[in-house]
């Protein structure tokens, strides 16, 4: 883990690019050291119909929620839920500057209850890394 799952307000579109602003929160999350590489998933959910504030167009949100796995020491959890949001808003802080800006951040451990995982990411990832298959 993380699952990085990023809502956004469709009016964005035009102020940035979705697929570089996932691409930038997928390498931090993984440059924290916290998390292993074939855990790490992120994803990106427009919203079309969405209400923000007074209801003005011109409002803007992002939320951005990091579910991980349970175990890690809340000063763990701070320090990387610290790291992944300074990213997000080093990528929007022109837009957050210029334009009516929601911005959110949650870290949520999963209850291992019920959590079931099948993944076989890992051993490819580390095959890839050492060259042995494409």
């Amino acid at each position: 883990m993380p699952h990085l799952i990023l809502e956004y307000s469709a009016n964005l579109d035009a102020d940035i690019n979705i697929r570089d602003l996932a691409q930038a929160l997928h390498e931090t999350a993984l440059l924290t050291g916290v998390f292993p590489i074939g855990g790490c998933r992120t994803r990106i959910a427009r919203r079309d119909i969405y209400i923000i504030g007074d209801g003005h167009p011109e409002n803007r949100f992002i939320h951005l929620q990091a579910r991980i796995g349970a175990g890690r020491p809340p000063e763990v959890r701070q320090q990387v839920a610290e790291t992944i949001f300074a990213a997000l808003k080093a990528f929007v802080v022109e837009i957050f500057a210029a334009k009516p800006f929601g911005l959110t951040f949650e870290i949520v451990e999963i209850d291992p209850v019920g959590a079931l995982k099948h993944n076989n990411l890992h051993e490819i990832i580390a095959m890839r890394r050492e060259g042995k298959t494409s």
